[in-house]
Order: structure tokens, then C-alpha cells, then sequence
């Protein structure tokens, strides 16, 4: 797929698509969860297809600084009480081109946490992730890059579609198509209506189509109203957000734009985690010799303090300890899952009281059970590839990519059908030997601890199904290459609809102005204190300065 349009009388090729990420994390450098994976792997796999694509974050502390040049010059930011100012560093994403741009602002993000102490959250978050999201935009006016999409993740940066539609009216960016996507609609950016004033956003947009919802300031809900297109992180996930049960109070905002919606599985970094060269590990191995994967396993019984025994399974949970990833419902099937001939690694971070039990209940079974607190990232790779099954009974799972390592390792995943789960792991048949893990439906101890239990027995009666389905598993292809062309049709889809015509570099891909638009009249004022005709906001509107890398040194 080129996404280099041609000029159909010169045959000359234009220049490429260009593309915005703005995000609040991105890995390796600040993440938290699958959102700081996805940011840190799809836009090298866009640049793979041609896509001229970039990404602008937060500079937290704890990140490498000294990985990052500072660009000379200061990015203003509108913000409520007036103008706030940042520097912006320059990076570039690990085994890539791919640039990043780091705001550097030490009240909002010098910190010890993203988003705040789990499970707190700052309370000026609303405020650091306004400054983002404004302060992108201005970033990418100074620097003189002005993107045909804009593709912004999650609550955090949910405001971006807003303000190109309003305080950007009738400049240059208003003319960039916008998609939003839902990585975890559990998460949607709601504070009181009454700090609708820090979005500097006028009142009239305090409205029901907009940022209100039942009396609360609802930033995703704009997002979802005001982007070109939206998309989320699989298909299952995106039927279930349309119903009452996942909808989580947006349903009917995401039914109602259900021909705007798509599901993009998200895929996984397979240069990044490939068993057969995976510093990490005790041993290396792949699809067609699994004997370092037998290595592996007696390294991680080792390290686990677990009894050296081929021949049991070792079963794996990796995860988050919180609700959502049903580890309460783990905990309530675990005397009926030791009571088998099994052992058992548990690794995370999170809930504190979930840490202390499972700490306790492993200190009793030593041979038999291990649980590492906090999450390690080297050691939850040499769990994967060392256990034979892992399991996520996830209350929902918007795609999931405990599972997708998991099958990339050889070890077979055992998950609540939900979200993404559905879509990347087919359940066992015992009558053939197909599938590529074990699939349960109802959420209780009962159907976890039935479920494992069918592991095991496979594991025990049908040694060769298990031999079978994880070559299979491993052999699946979750790179990014085929999201990131999905992703690239959807681009140029929300180009045309946001410019009124297609991407064919005829008019060019950099056209500043947007086509089939109202623009300004003339003697209409574009800078002062003066309202936006369109958004009602007292924010200036003065042209940014120029950012500029600081001359090399002699």
C-alpha cells in the first residue's frame, strides 16, 4: 500500500501522508498498560508503509532525558487563567526514524506518577492533559508541521478533536482530519461541571452533545462527537461498547456513530519479543525447535524457587492487579486449582490487599506457588516463556496483549471470552487438536477453575494437542503490519471525508486549508483576546513561533 499520492500528469510522486500521534505515554520511555505498547510500536509500522508520522508526549520524570535534544525556542499554550509555556525535546522512537516530540513542563509532568499514586489519580489532571493537548497543536504550528490526521488515544488527549474544531477554525489545522481511539472506555476523562472553565472552551459547549453527560464534564464523550472517524483495539470490543453491558454510560453516543467505528486489533512488536533472540531468556527457541523452551522452563523453576519438574504445567498469571483483569475471581478459584498436580507463577503490580494475599498464599505452598511483586518487565519475559499456560480471566478486555506474548512464546492462553480475547484465541477442540488456547464464558471461580482444569487435563491425557497448538500459536502473525495498513485506509478515508476529496497529490497533501469548509471572512480578527466566532473561548490566536534544533557544536 503506498500512501505517496501521484500526480496523474507528471507522474511525479508527492509527498507522503502525514500523521500526528498525540498520547500520554508511549514505551519504552512512560507507560503504564497496552496504550503506552500500541504508541511505542504502530507508528514505526505506519513509517514502514511511508507515512511520515510523529508523536508528541508528555517529558515525565524518570524518562531518559539526555535521549532527548532540546529545540531551541519556547511553545506557547493557551490555557485558562492565559498563556502557559513549555520547551519541547526531540527524540526518536528505539530502532527507528519515527520522531518524537517530548513537551517539557515541570509542574504538570516532573512527577512520580503518570496520572497519580494507584489507585489516585492527580486532581489537576484535567489541567496537565488539557496543556497536552493544546500544547501539541501549538507544537506542531511551530514547528511548521501541519498533519493531514491527527490520532489521539484514550481521555487524555480527547480534547484534541475539540479544539481542531474550534479554536483551530478556519486556520491551517482545522483543515486535518481527526480519529480517536478508544483503547479502554472504562476511562473517559470525567470531572465535575464545574471545571468545565479549565478546557478554556466557552459554556456553550457544555452541552449534551458535547462535554456534558448526566451533569459531569465528559472528555471522551466529546471525542466521540466531535472526531472524523473512531476507532477501538478489536472488533469484538468495538460491538461491545455499543451495549448497556460495556457502554460503560456511552453506548448510545457509540451506536449512534456505529458507521464511524471501527476495530483495529492491536498487534505486538515481534523484533522486540521473539523468543529466538530474546536477551532475556535462559534459552532461545521458536516454532520449529521448542527445546529452549523446555530450558526456559526449568530457569523460571529455578528463579521461581518451584520444584524442578518437566513434567508439570506451570501455569502463569501476569497482570495488573485490579478488578478488571478479575484476579478477585482468580484468587476465589485458587484452592481448587492447587489442589491439582500443578505450579503456579503470579507477577504484577497493584492492588495492595490482592498483593498481600496472594504473597500469603504463596508462602504456604513454596514448591508450588511463587509470587513476584512489583511487575518486572525482564522477568515477566522469562515467565512467558518459561510457563505453559497463562491465564487472563478478564472482566472485559478491550484487545488484550498478555495473549498475544503469550502465544508468541509458546505458552497457551487460558481467557474469558471478551473484547479482543475472542479475536485472537480460538478454544481448543479435543475432537481435532485446532485451536490456540482455552476460551471460558461465564465469569465465577467455577468456570476459571473448570476451565484450567481442562488445561490440565490436556496437558496430562493429550500431550501431543498441546505440542500441536503451540506451534500453531506461535506461528500466528500479530505484528503491526497488517493494523498499520488498516490503519492507513482509515487515514485516507477521514482525509477525504474531512477535505472533501481523496488523497491523490494533485491538490497535495499538505493543503493547509480544508476543502468544501466555511472559511473566514475577511476583517474578522485572528489574533487578541477576541472570541472564536466558532468556540466561544477567550484564547489567543497569535502565529507560533518557529522551534529550531540548537546548532551542532564544534
Amino acid at each position: 500500500m503506498s500512501v505517496r499520492p501521484v500526480d496523474r500528469e507528471s507522474g511525479a510522486t508527492g509527498a507522503p501522508l502525514k500523521v500526528l500521534f498525540v498520547a500520554s505515554e508511549c514505551s519504552p520511555f512512560a507507560k503504564t498498560g497496552g496504550l503506552g505498547e500500541v504508541i511505542g510500536a504502530l507508528p514505526k509500522a505506519l513509517a514502514n508503509l511511508g507515512v511520515d508520522v510523529r508523536v508528541v508526549m508528555p517529558l515525565y520524570a524518570g524518562m531518559p532525558w539526555h535521549q532527548f535534544e532540546p529545540l531551541d525556542g519556547v511553545v506557547t499554550v493557551p490555557m485558562w487563567f492565559g498563556m502557559a509555556y513549555a520547551r519541547a525535546r526531540l527524540g526518536r522512537l528505539p530502532g527507528s526514524q519515527v520522531p518524537i516530540y517530548c513537551l517539557e513542563h515541570h509542574r504538570y509532568y516532573d512527577r512520580p506518577h503518570l496520572y497519580g499514586p494507584p489507585p489516585d489519580a492527580y486532581p489537576d489532571n484535567l489541567e496537565r492533559f488539557v496543556f497536552l493537548s493544546r500544547g501539541a497543536l501549538e507544537l506542531t504550528k511551530a514547528l511548521g508541521f501541519i498533519p493531514d490526521v491527527i490520532h489521539t488515544h484514550d481521555w487524555q488527549t480527547a480534547l484534541v478533536p475539540v479544539y481542531v474544531d474550534t479554536v483551530e477554525w478556519a486556520q491551517p489545522l482545522h483543515g486535518s482530519a481527526t480519529i480517536h481511539t478508544i483503547h479502554n472506555l472504562a476511562h473517559q476523562g470525567v470531572s465535575d461541571g464545574g471545571a468545565m472553565f479549565i478546557t478554556a472552551l466557552g459554556p456553550e459547549h457544555y452541552n449534551s452533545r458535547e462535554l456534558e453527560h448526566f451533569g459531569t464534564l465528559n472528555l471522551t464523550k466529546a471525542a466521540l462527537y466531535r472526531s472524523t472517524l473512531l476507532t477501538t483495539v478489536s472488533r469484538n470490543y468495538a460491538r461491545e461498547i455499543q451495549t448497556p453491558a460495556l457502554g460503560c454510560g456511552l453506548d448510545g453516543v457509540l451506536s449512534e456513530r456505529r458507521r464511524d467505528l471501527h476495530g483495529v486489533e492491536n498487534g505486538i512488536d515481534v523484533e522486540e519479543w521473539n523468543p529466538a533472540t530474546d536477551r532475556h531468556l535462559a534459552a532461545h527457541f521458536d516454532a520449529t525447535d521448542l527445546t529452549g523452551k523446555a530450558a526456559c522452563k526449568a530457569a523460571l523453576q529455578r528463579e521461581a524457587g518451584l520444584a524442578v519438574r518437566p513434567n508439570v504445567p506451570i501455569f502463569a498469571l501476569v497482570t495488573r492487579l485490579a478488578p478488571q483483569k478479575g484476579t478477585d475471581v482468580f484468587a476465589y478459584a485458587l484452592d481448587k486449582i492447587l489442589s491439582w498436580d500443578v505450579q503456579l507463577v503470579v507477577l504484577g503490580s497493584g492492588d495492595p490487599e490482592a498483593e498481600r494475599y496472594f504473597t500469603a498464599r504463596a508462602s504456604v505452598e513454596r514448591s508450588r506457588f511463587c509470587a513476584w511483586f512489583p511487575f518486572d518487565e525482564a522477568r515477566s519475559r522469562r515467565v512467558q516463556a518459561g510457563a505453559d499456560f497463562f491465564v487472563m480471566p478478564s472482566r472485559f478486555e478491550p484487545c488484550g496483549l498478555g495473549q498475544l506474548y503469550a502465544k508468541r512464546y509458546g505458552t497457551l492462553p487460558i481467557v474469558r471470552a471478551t473484547g479482543g480475547l475472542v479475536d485472537t484465541v480460538t478454544s481448543y477442540d479435543e475432537a481435532s487438536g485446532n485451536g490456540t488456547g482455552f476460551l471460558f464464558q461465564d465469569l465465577d471461580p467455577g468456570s476459571l477453575a473448570d476451565t484450567v482444569g481442562w488445561a490440565v487435563s490436556t496437558w496430562y491425557d493429550r500431550p501431543a494437542h498441546i505440542e500441536i497448538m503451540r506451534r500453531r500459536a506461535m506461528r500466528e502473525d500479530h505484528s503491526w503490519d497488517q493494523a498499520a495498513r488498516e490503519y492507513v485506509r482509515l487515514y485516507l478515508e477521514a482525509y477525504a471525508r474531512r477535505r472533501g476529496h481523496g488523497f491523490d497529490g494533485v491538490t497535495g497533501a499538505s493543503s493547509a486549508a480544508p476543502v468544501s469548509r466555511p472559511v473566514r471572512q475577511k476583517g474578522v480578527a485572528r489574533s487578541g483576546a477576541a472570541r472564536s466566532r466558532k468556540n466561544g473561548s477567550r484564547v489567543r490566536s497569535e502565529s507560533a513561533p518557529r522551534l529550531t534544533r540548537r546548532a551542532q557544536r564544534a
